[in-house]
């Protein structure tokens, strides 16, 4: 179905080769999943599929890459659009109409499919993704995870051959992402759908994927049955660092297999002592907050409070209402009742650099806070806004992503990319409080745990504190201190991180599944609950 032939790319603002020599088929009805670091060339192979890299995107390109016995350099990729589906990285770039239901007909028309074929389809993705409820709102009043189904819904409704997927579970809820990779992978057996997906949570993927193709930052690739891959991979799900740290003989691709290996390990160590965390004051005060869109109700009543040094994440389904409450408490959301304050100040009256000092706030798009033609521009104005010396924005942005050109534009980066520059600008301004919405989108495991210590180092400091709305349970085992569970707009629970997480078998990390009863949320509570110094 689809074929590279020794294919090499290279784009003309980079000095290195980002694919080199690739050579490999993928069959009809086969799910093939994509892995590498931030910035390796992930998304590039995948629009390499349907000719946007280099019809779209300008590069050099050597080599052929066959796609259903057509060599995508002869065709445009609009002529491709009957065959393959793609979805990037930010759905939103790619919505072209107003309501859910006119975007999942849109495509459809552009191909002159027949009315009533045209309403079949629709209504079997409305009922297929859950998607019913929504087919007339508004677009913009979707969540990032209504968008992201909506993006998947209007691919499937074109029947296509192929499906293209750039990180589909970014901004999906647990429960919704199993929900749609379930349906997808359905499809791939009934219906010989090939899929095509790179992302960086394995622990969601990795059951579903017949082969990985592992792409290294030196445009080097490697394509393996996973358990071949994942036995050497740096990039790999919890459980299979699990598996290393207990030196099992077996790397498990699953809870079910890896619980079965460990059923002697559960009878041994201990558990974890519960952590009291020592009164301190209060810097985020939420009373009775209700918001609402037109008719929809985003939040209703909701009053909490944060304190001095705490790492706080909010959680739930798609929809629940986080970024709304995120958004009340930067002061970016008209309240329809009830009040916020942050450090005794309305978020609303903040304004230039006393908010930057106050209050950094990083959105579910963060490209929204850049503006500048480079990295390096973006860098150097942040220096001079926050009045720090040249250069300290962009080796913090280093630490994070240490392959990022100075020179791109900010629109050309990966999503990983682009969050961690975002990132660099805010934490240059030295805020007091930091809001981050979705921080992991992008970005893979090595700097999801460099972004985990920065944040702990931030909430370490002297009148501090740290909120994050986010579906990365992983992310929030290894991070937070509290878990607030929204839902439907109201708060549903709220406490410390193991029992909440815990108490929740669709939202617990991998680890806990495995190691239930005992309450360990990740590899080194584990080591730590056998008093083993075993480098995760």
């Amino acid at each position: 179905m689809i074929k590279f032939s020794n294919v090499s790319l290279v784009y003309p603002t980079s000095t290195k080769t980002v694919l080199e020599g690739l050579t490999f088929s993928i069959e009809e009805g086969e799910m093939v999943l994509v892995i590498g670091s931030t910035g390796t060339g992930k998304s590039s192979l995948l629009r390499l599929i349907n000719g946007l890299v280099p019809h779209h995107t300008g590069g050099i390109l050597a080599g052929d890459v066959i796609v259903d016995g057509i060599s995508t350099q002869l065709v445009r990729p609009g002529e491709l659009a009957h065959l393959i589906g793609i979805v990037g990285q930010n759905p939103s770039t790619g919505f072209v109409t107003d309501t859910v239901e006119e975007e999942l007909v849109f495509g459809m028309e552009s191909l002159n499919v027949a009315p009533d074929v045209m309403r079949k389809r629709v209504e079997e993705i409305l009922d297929l993704l859950a998607l019913a409820p929504l087919r007339n709102r508004a677009i913009s009043t979707l969540s990032g995870g209504e968008q992201q189904r909506l993006a998947i819904g209007s691919a499937l409704v074109m029947h296509p051959k192929i499906l293209v997927l750039d990180e589909p579970t970014s901004a999906l809820d647990p429960i919704a992402a199993e929900e749609v990779l379930s349906i997808i992978h359905r499809l791939v057996h009934d219906l010989s759908l090939t899929v095509i997906i790179a992302e960086h949570r394995l622990e969601r993927v990795i059951g579903f994927a017949d082969r990985i193709i592992h792409i290294s930052g030196d445009g080097q690739t490697v394509i393996d049955v996973p358990e071949n891959i994942l036995r050497k991979s740096d990039i790999a799900p919890p459980i299979v660092h699990l598996a290393r740290a207990l030196e099992l003989d077996q790397v498990g691709l699953n809870v079910r297999d890896v619980r079965r290996m460990t059923e002697a390990v559960r009878k041994e160590g201990n558990d974890l002592p519960k952590i009291v965390k020592k009164s301190t004051p209060t810097t985020i005060s939420i009373s009775g907050v209700g918001i609402s869109y037109g008719a929809h109700i985003a939040l209703k009543e909701v009053s909490t409070t944060v304190f001095e040094g705490e790492i706080v994440a909010l959680m739930g389904r798609n929809g629940a209402g986080k970024s709304s409450l995120l958004q009340s408490i930067v002061g970016l959301q008209e309240l329809n009742h009830g009040a916020v304050t942050i450090f005794d100040m309305d978020p609303k009256n903040l304004k230039g650099k006393e908010r930057r000092t106050t209050v950094g706030y990083i959105p579910q798009e963060p490209g929204d806070l850049l503006y500048a033609q480079s990295v390096a521009q973006e860098c150097a104005q942040a220096d001079k806004d926050n009045q720090i010396s040249s250069g300290e924005t962009f080796n913090l942005l280093k630490t994070l992503v240490p392959s990022i050109s100075e020179k791109t534009h900010p629109r050309d980066l990966s999503e990983g990319q682009r969050l961690a520059l975002a990132l660099a600008v805010v934490l240059s301004a030295k805020p007091r409080a930091l809001i981050l919405d979705e921080p992991t989108r992008g970005l893979d495991y090595q700097s999801k745990s460099l972004l985990i210590q920065i944040l702990k180092d931030f909430a370490n400091q002297q009148g501090k504190s740290v909120i994050i709305a986010t579906h990365d349970v992983e992310l929030v085992a290894e991070l937070a201190d509290r878990v607030i569970f929204l839902s439907e707009g109201e708060i549903v629970a709220d406490g410390p991180t193991l029992d909440i997480l815990l108490a929740s078998p669709a939202f617990a990390p991998q680890v806990s599944k495995v190691m239930s009863p005992r309450r360990w949320l990740t590899v080194k509570d584990v080591l730590d609950g056998f008093e083993k110094n075993v480098d995760k």
